[in-house]
């Protein structure tokens, strides 16, 4: 490749990107190079692509950017309802007032809250908090109802449908959870079953050196919200696999390949808990292994063809 040809290559790829892909931004570059031009880029690009070291990127559509909003304004939603809530149960504990009639944020804790804990508030000023609290904390569950109602709506009707459908079929990866997946990843073709645990960042950190070798905590890199999605889910496999209407639902809707990989997943993800629990592992060290290849079943499921 000639350097004139060279160039033209690399504003190619550059500016307009290839076949629906992007180039890394994070190219190597010698630390002594101090002058940046458009054409000494489009040169370096050239002979990075060259020698097969760029990587290249999935351009999200305009659809998929619009889902993503979606997604990610219910992931913020969720955040606003906790802290409103903590806010709220804070507030109340200051004072001396506990909840203890079971779990928290149910209807009989609604209703304790606003017949008993109300009421235990003296102050005018303190009852004033209260009602404003309790007030953000409903208005913000409301945003959130209407966010799943439309969240489901598209889930059921968009192009991400079929991948929707077969993710379903694990345990602990409702709708909301499976188009959060389907919409955040994009193109999971672009990974392995091996490569897409390091994608979320649900690979161990390691510092070896010779013989020895040293694993940490999770990287914790990539798509945080991913990452936490796939961490919930993988609760979900703790307890003895039963086969219930709401899985039933959801085998349904997807091909019957689809339904015999998610049971095999499903299987394959509760032996597993059953071993880290008889080896006295850690729960929460346990159940990030179990995420870890979940995402693995979930990319067995989502590149599937429905034929």
């Amino acid at each position: 490749m000639g350097r004139k040809d060279g160039r033209h290559r690399g504003e190619q790829l550059a500016v307009h990107g290839e076949n629906q892909l992007a180039v890394d931004t994070k190219l190597q570059r010698p630390s002594g190079d101090r002058v940046k031009t458009d054409a000494r880029d489009a040169v370096h690009l050239a002979r990075l692509l060259r020698l097969d070291e760029i990587t290249p990127v999935a351009v999200p559509t305009i659809s998929q950017e619009s889902a993503r909003d979606l997604v990610r304004a219910r992931e913020d939603c969720r955040g606003d309802l906790m802290r409103a809530r903590h806010r709220l149960s804070k507030l109340l504990l200051r004072h001396g007032i506990v909840y203890e009639g079971g779990d928290a944020w149910t209807g009989a804790h609604d209703a304790w809250l606003r017949k008993e804990a109300a009421l235990q508030l003296g102050s005018t000023a303190t009852r004033t908090a209260f009602d404003s609290g309790y007030e953000a904390a409903l208005a913000t569950k409301s945003r959130r109802g209407r966010l799943d109602s439309a969240i489901e709506e598209l889930a059921a009707e968009s192009e991400f449908a079929p991948v929707v459908r077969r993710l379903g079929c694990l345990r602990g990866v409702s709708t909301l959870t499976g188009f959060a997946l389907a919409v955040e990843i994009g193109d999971w073709h672009r990974f392995t079953g091996a490569t897409i645990g390091s994608f979320v960042g649900l690979t161990p950190s390691e510092h070896s050196s010779g013989s020895s070798r040293a694993q940490g905590p999770i990287a914790k890199t990539g798509n945080s919200h991913v990452r936490r999605l796939l961490v919930e889910a993988a609760w979900h496999h703790r307890a003895r696999y039963t086969v219930g209407k709401t899985m039933l639902d959801r085998w349904d809707l997807a091909p019957a390949a689809a339904r015999v990989r998610g049971d095999e997943g499903n299987r394959r993800l509760h032996a597993r808990w059953v071993k880290f629990l008889e080896r006295r592992k850690r729960p929460t060290v346990a159940n990030v292994a179990i995420a870890r290849e979940l995402a693995g079943w979930c990319w067995s499921l989502a590149v599937m063809d429905d034929d």
